[in-house]
């Protein structure tokens, strides 16, 4: 199941900063260094694919869910 996940998301998928935010219609990916840096977007356009902030979550862990904390 991880695979289509990975395709449709790109690398948020992997990534440490990445956020699941789940709602009643949709699923929205919320970048965390959206926090501190205005250079990344909030709910970034997916699939996402280069980006300078990416950092690898641990090995067989996936990104958290909740809500955006602000």
């Amino acid at each position: 199941m991880r695979e289509p996940i990975d395709a449709a998301v790109g690398q948020c998928a992997r990534c440490l900063h990445a956020r699941i935010i789940r709602t009643p219609r949709s699923v929205f990916w919320l970048c965390g260094r959206s926090r501190d840096d205005p250079r990344y977007a909030r709910y970034p356009r997916l699939p996402m694919s280069g980006c300078p902030g990416f950092e690898a979550l641990p090995a067989g862990e996936t990104p958290e869910e909740g809500p955006s904390q602000e």
